[in-house]
């Protein structure tokens, strides 16, 4: 029996074993490693699994500029290769993959038209705040938050009760910011720990998935 294991693409000599079609291409769909949604389908040769291989970065074959083709190296939106697996007629390649940002271009986190701005929306935010972290720019509220714990609680608790406030009384718009307040400060209290969206986007595929 052909296992998982039998299938990997770990090093360029696994790349004998890719049955490409007539053009010397094999079609690549890229994964979410950490949520399990398809992304994007793309046509890799030889040469693009190598470099995808060898650089640790999805790299396709451009069909029409006939140029090999890094996911994301004009957008900054690149994808972190995990692994590679052919299927099971060794045709078809699966890669699992970390994106850093959305993979479609028109910011939708999929090329799949999911009709929800919502993902792409709170992964570029999530992107931002963790830049923030990094950076700690002077006279940014963001890094405020960043660098008091007590600061992050109270303001958690603060919108928390906005909320409460404008849905009691009714009002939905003003209901409508107070969720973004508390998203955006719950988002950064996370950050603070370590956490991000795609940790949040990966227990909500979960508890979908169970129904």
């Amino acid at each position: 029996m052909t296992t998982e294991a039998d299938r990997a693409l770990k090093d360029e000599q696994g790349l004998d074993d890719v049955v490409f079609d007539e053009r010397g291409l094999a079609p690549v769909i890229a994964q979410d490693d950490r949520t399990g949604r398809v992304l994007m389908l793309g046509w890799a040769n030889r040469e693009a699994l190598a470099t995808t291989l060898s650089t640790g970065l999805l790299t396709f074959w451009s069909r029409s500029r006939s140029e090999l083709w890094q996911k994301g190296e004009t957008s900054g939106n690149t994808m972190e290769l995990v692994s590679l697996q052919l299927d099971c007629d060794r045709d078809a390649i699966l890669a699992r993959v970390l994106p850093n940002g959305p993979a479609c271009h028109t910011g939708d986190s999929t090329c799949f038209g999911s009709g929800n701005p919502l993902p792409a929306v709170l992964d570029r935010l999530d992107r931002t705040l963790a830049a923030r972290n990094e950076s700690r720019p002077e006279g940014s509220y963001t890094t405020r938050l960043l660098e008091d714990a007590n600061l992050r609680l109270k303001k958690l608790g603060e919108e928390g009760a906005e909320l409460v406030g404008a849905l009691a009384t009714s009002d939905a718009d003003r209901a409508t910011e107070e969720v973004a307040d508390l998203l955006y400060h719950a988002l950064v209290a996370l950050r603070a720990e370590g956490k991000g969206w795609s940790d949040v986007a990966r227990v909500l595929e979960d508890r979908e998935a169970g129904g």
